[in-house]
């Protein structure tokens, strides 16, 4: 039984029109001098000559069959426009269903209808009424929608987000079919006027949230937005951390699950790319694929996840520490060996380490940045040829190698290659730390990293739950997966109205 909803904020748009005055044909051909995709057409109402109504678009944002032959055509329509000499008339017949398109906007702001315009909308113009009924008629030359590239599914869809915001509304809808899904949309950037959608359950999610997240957008201010980092460095609680605080996904199925979750999730056209809020550090180490597994299997999987984590962050500085400052912590025959592979190296163990860290991302970088093909080629044999003749040159020893090899496998291993990214400059921090002091330097960076993960918050939740919410059973609910008919309960930390997601 539905109850009554609740009225939660939009986003309010506070930028001054751009574009005044009256509405007509002259105006817009001054708006748009110089742009050689703009084109008008002077029709006569039903060919009768008494009336004459223009058409406006820009070739290439518009169907041209669909224009012709769901706009155009019936306008032209004797039948339809029979007996009809004043333009308040020709626009009451049009609304009332003389042309064959469902979605029609009577415009007269000069500035709603340049936003149209730039949108995919053919207007006619009535030049007497200073009025434009404005139809959505937008070309469907767009990137079909395909598999994930970054996320690989198993068991999940196989379907990924594109670059138009109306299709990936729908793959959500597609997977929600339920009216309490809310989409609200309002429009960023100055001169961009970029469309922006936030997606959420209503009854599902705090509203306290909804509100910080309208608050936020309502300050964004900027010319444009082109790139997730405009829209993720203006929303989050602390936008100098590295650590990632929006949740970026490609997967329509995925994005539905954290919606389902009671959180909020954001579409921006142009961008095949969802991002979700609020996050914790625990949302980052999950995977969707884990809710197709058996619980024991999604339960191993995730321990793997966190102790792939943890040799990522520490095993680098640990073994630089041990090795520099430390060496009785060695057992016998495994420092004999270091020994026996340092004793002809020019280098010291740190520098070996860092600099074989440097060579590993720089090695990376050129396989993300190259095609395909070549950056393939580039990563493995790379990889393989530098660090094999390094160890027969003698520059640095098989163990430096094998204990970087090892940490940047486990950076492969997370789930988020955000989080990656930021635990590479934290690897880097605990390795000065070790370089410095050994195991003090390293346990007092490491330290300084967990004040820094617990003081963060993502939208009134804590970046470190579940670990610091001081309840019992914190340690069993971040690495444990329970049996899918005794999760019974949603993230209690979200604040969600409906707690209880099954009977």
């Amino acid at each position: 039984m539905y109850t009554e909803p609740i009225s939660y904020p939009k986003p309010r748009q506070k930028k001054a029109p751009e574009y005044r005055g009256p509405i007509s044909l002259f105006a817009l051909q001054s708006i748009f001098s110089s742009c050689g995709d703009f084109e008008t057409r002077r029709l006569d109402f039903g060919l009768e000559g008494r009336l004459s109504v223009s058409a406006c678009w820009l070739d290439g944002l518009v169907s041209s069959r669909e224009a012709a032959e769901e706009i155009l055509r019936p306008v032209t329509d004797r039948l339809r426009a029979a007996g009809t000499a004043e333009e308040a008339d020709a626009v009451a017949r049009i609304l009332s269903g003389g042309v064959y398109r469902g979605s029609v906007h009577r415009r007269s702001d000069m500035d709603l209808l340049v936003a149209d315009l730039c949108h995919g909308h053919l207007a006619l113009v009535f030049d007497g009424s200073a009025v434009a009924l404005s139809f959505e008629v937008r070309a469907s030359e767009v990137r079909p929608v395909g598999e994930p590239t970054l996320e690989k599914s198993l068991k999940g869809g196989k379907d990924a987000f594109t670059e138009t915001l109306r299709v990936n509304t729908a793959l959500v809808r597609r997977r929600i079919a339920s009216p309490r899904l809310k989409l609200v949309e309002s429009r960023v950037g100055r001169r961009s006027n970029t469309g922006v959608s936030v997606l959420f359950m209503e009854g599902l999610v705090s509203p306290d949230t909804l509100r910080t997240l309208a608050a936020r957008l309502d300050r964004l201010d900027v010319d444009a937005l082109l790139s997730l980092g405009t829209l993720e460095e203006y929303v989050v609680d602390a936008p100098l951390s590295p650590l990632p605080q929006l949740l970026h996904t490609e997967r329509p199925d995925r994005f539905a699950m954290y919606l389902m979750e009671g959180r909020v999730g954001l579409l921006v056209d142009g961008l095949p790319v969802g991002l979700v809020l609020p996050v914790t550090l625990a949302a980052f180490m999950r995977v969707t694929d884990d809710a197709g597994s058996h619980f024991l299997v999604g339960t191993a999987l995730r321990l793997m996840r966190y102790l792939a984590l943890g040799l990522a962050l520490l095993l680098p500085a640990f073994y630089v520490a041990v090795a520099t400052y430390h060496q009785e912590m060695i057992p016998t025959r495994l420092l004999l060996s270091i020994i026996q592979a340092e004793q002809d190296l020019p280098f010291s163990t740190a520098l070996e380490v860092l600099g074989m860290l440097g060579a590993f991302c720089l090695v990376q970088e050129a396989g993300l940045r190259l095609p395909n093909p070549v950056g393939d080629t580039v990563s493995i044999i790379g990889a393989l040829i530098v660090g094999q003749a390094a160890v027969e040159a003698k520059i640095v020893s098989p163990i430096a190698i094998i204990v970087v090899a090892f940490s940047a496998i486990a950076c492969y291993a997370l789930p988020s290659q955000d989080l990656a990214a930021a635990l590479r400059l934290a690897r880097l921090l605990l390795l000065l730390g070790a370089i410095f002091a050994g195991l003090y330097g390293l346990a007092l960076v490491l330290a300084l990293l967990l004040l820094h993960l617990a003081s963060l918050d993502s939208f009134g939740v804590n970046y470190s739950a579940p670990m610091s919410d001081g309840l019992k059973g914190n340690l069993r609910r971040l690495l444990l997966m329970p049996p899918k008919p005794a999760d019974k309960f949603r993230d209690p930390h979200l604040d969600t109205p409906d707690r209880r997601r099954q009977g």
